[in-house]
């Protein structure tokens, strides 16, 4: 290992104040495995030498990388199947009796690569009730690398394989040399921005369904209160939250209610 305490100290603190991340004692193999393609990109001998510069300089750009680096970027199309079912037979198809046509606003929050968002777009595509109704896709995320590439919709055929059924590839995306893009009918009604979810939220205006999901469990408990409550604040009264399959409210918040007839962690503000 080449990372010294002190420096291990200073990642902690700070991707602790920037994205509310823990990294507990033990992690330092990680903190080194991410930051390593940093080190050799600045081209000084190791990691400690490196987060030391860093910690030293503290120039903005540096330390955002850090923080990027260390955040997780853990993505899938579909992922879990079971809230994509839920989201087609279920939450899209109750929004098309109530909406009157008017678009359907969902909030993928913290979207990595932008798998998610554009999963949920294609969902839309997938869900007759909605009958052309249109459906408005915002993902976010604390790193702008990850946005970058989300933007371009393109995917290698690793990335492609983990969740995508091949008749969705065939329907709504094309060749792009090595890659695959997704098309401009799907990608038209995807748009992505860079936000942090322990900052207070820019202007956004008010969404139908948010999906958190996969982000929660890597917060404590006072962080997790504080997200919720501000998700409920974007949310309309009707609206619904996906969590991830591992997450729930249950002596968090007690401004959510189950969705009736879900099998998984999707909820709607209480009362």
């Amino acid at each position: 290992m080449t990372i010294s305490v002190q420096s291990f100290r200073f990642v902690q603190e700070l991707v602790r104040s920037e994205s509310a991340i823990v990294l507990d004692t033990g992690k330092e193999y990680l903190v080194e495995s991410r930051l390593a393609p940093l080190a050799r990109t600045a081209g000084v001998a190791d990691v400690d030498t490196y987060v030391s510069d860093v910690s030293r300089r503290r120039t903005p750009a540096a330390m955002r990388a850090v923080v990027e680096a260390l955040t997780t970027n853990e993505t899938s199309w579909f992922r879990d199947a079971e809230p994509f079912t839920a989201l087609r037979n279920i939450v899209f198809p109750e929004l098309a009796a109530t909406r009157g046509g008017r678009p359907i606003r969902v909030w993928c929050a913290a979207c990595s690569s932008g798998q998610e968002p554009y999963s949920v777009a294609l969902s839309a595509l997938d869900t007759p009730q909605l009958n052309g109704a249109p459906v408005e896709v915002l993902g976010t995320d604390l790193s702008e690398e990850m946005l970058v590439r989300a933007r371009t919709g393109e995917y290698s055929q690793l990335e492609i394989n983990r969740g995508l059924p091949a008749t969705t590839l065939v329907k709504h995306f094309e060749r792009a040399g090595m890659h695959w893009r997704v098309r401009p009918e799907v990608a038209s009604s995807v748009t992505f921005r860079t936000l942090n979810l322990i900052r207070p939220f820019p202007p956004m205006g008010r969404f139908d369904i948010v999906f958190l999901r996969n982000v929660l469990i890597y917060f404590d408990a006072p962080t997790k209160r504080d997200i919720l409550r501000r998700v409920r604040q974007v949310l309309a009264p009707d609206g619904v939250l996906f969590l991830g399959a591992a997450e729930m409210v249950t002596g968090i918040d007690d401004g959510w209610e189950r969705l009736p007839g879900a099998r998984s962690s999707i909820y709607r503000p209480r009362g």
